[in-house]
């Protein structure tokens, strides 16, 4: 497992967080995913086979929460 730290744009509300969180926790190979609103970030555990950063990054981005 490794765990990165996504710089996530877009979020205006809580609400948002808990969307990205859902968007994370719904793929495959992410084994936890803990968003901040007020940070702007998600930390994202997962297993690197079965998924990759640029996927988690792309994921966010088609949900409308850019990553940088």
């Amino acid at each position: 497992m490794e765990t990165t730290l996504l710089q996530v744009g877009g979020m205006t509300c809580g609400g948002c967080a808990r969307s990205v969180m859902r968007v994370l926790q719904g793929m495959r190979g992410v084994a936890s995913a803990d968003v901040s609103f007020d940070k702007g970030e998600a930390k994202v555990t997962f297993d690197p086979s079965q998924i990759s950063i640029a996927q988690l990054k792309t994921a966010l981005d088609t949900a409308g929460y850019p990553t940088s």
